[in-house]
């Protein structure tokens, strides 16, 4: 089982996550001789899971069933067990699209907390892109390790422990992005810097004040980052209903209306509906409360060296040149 290359056939060792319903999944690891318990019943990973295929509706000793899923990073975040605060797929989209990750890009990231973005950022660099990730505590870091390896995506991924504020992230210019996540990002911009490739490259900071983003703001800028620019998304999820509406009677047409003994003072009737005509409707209904603040991700681009500008411009310049060289040729 990888979370980056899809298997049909639940194996012994793998991670699968066990859907009860959409608000009750959880994950577990397949052993062969093991059981899970679920309010369901029991579940004996040897006859009831290993052989059978993911998505399959598994019957519990009590009579209830489940279905076994197989794990995505979007899954993998809304089961993974909780060492720190951690990023939900809502904002993990925004991130992607902020450092235009893409598979083959190289990324720094800052710090692994438990490991939610961490999975969504492999899965969409692989299979030749790499994370390089900083972790300041070191159980999480091992942890976080012991989890990529659980889950065969250790070879996509080098997890340092380290105070990337002090030391960075102990390389230099191979970076194509940079994600930071720690308290004081503005702290850390230089370091972001130096691991950025030479000829461009994108940095995200993620902070839940509005502080901190001045301060990161301030940082980057000093730094020489162009394109600076601030992101939030706040998540309104739509309740799309059948709804049923009466048709109104808006009376006869005009020109059936028109007559020459038509009464000047005759005053407008009032519209009225037709108890048995109804058309159906698909409705939109906005939620009555909304999720509330997150956090605002702050994106910034690497400006080009002057080198680089050069690579394009120079042939520009040649091109722009020639008819007139042209013209003082035949003169």
């Amino acid at each position: 089982m990888s979370f980056i290359e899809y298997q049909d056939i639940i194996q012994d060792g793998d991670t699968a996550i066990v859907y009860l319903g959409h608000d009750s999944m959880f994950p577990v690891t397949i052993q062969h001789g093991s059981q899970t318990q679920t309010k369901y019943g029991v579940m004996r990973h040897s006859t009831d899971l290993i052989g059978k295929k993911y998505g399959s509706k598994v019957t519990c000793s009590k009579g209830g069933w489940v279905y076994i899923l197989y794990p995505t990073p979007e899954l993998w975040t809304m089961n993974l067990p909780h060492r720190t605060q951690i990023l939900y797929s809502t904002d993990i989209s925004l991130i992607t699209m902020m450092l235009e990750l893409k598979p083959g890009s190289v990324v720094c990231e800052s710090g692994t907390g438990s490991g939610s973005l961490s999975h969504a950022i492999i899965r969409t660099v692989a299979p030749t892109g790499h994370l390089y990730t900083v972790e300041f505590h070191q159980q999480r870091a091992e942890k976080a390790m012991e989890e990529f390896r659980q889950h065969k995506v250790d070879h996509l991924v080098t997890v340092k422990n380290q105070d990337v504020c002090k030391s960075g992230f102990g390389m230099s210019h191979i970076a194509d992005a940079v994600f930071l996540d720690i308290p004081s990002p503005w702290e850390a911009i230089g370091h972001a810097k130096s691991a950025l490739k030479v000829e461009g490259g994108r940095i995200c900071s993620f902070s839940p004040c509005i502080e901190q983003v001045q301060r990161t703001c301030r940082a980057l800028e000093g730094h020489g980052f162009t394109e600076i620019n601030t992101l939030e998304i706040l998540l309104r999820v739509h309740d799309v209903r059948t709804i049923r509406l009466q048709i109104p009677d808006l009376g006869k047409p005009l020109e059936d209306q028109a007559s020459p003994a038509s009464d000047a003072n005759d005053a407008p009737k009032p519209m009225t509906y037709s108890q048995d005509a109804c058309s159906i409707f698909k409705s939109g209904v906005p939620p009555r409360e909304t999720v509330g603040h997150t956090g605002c991700g702050v994106g910034a681009q690497r400006m080009a060296t002057y080198g680089r500008m050069l690579d394009w411009a120079l042939p520009l310049l040649v091109y722009r040149g020639a008819p007139r060289l042209a013209l003082q040729s035949e003169s």
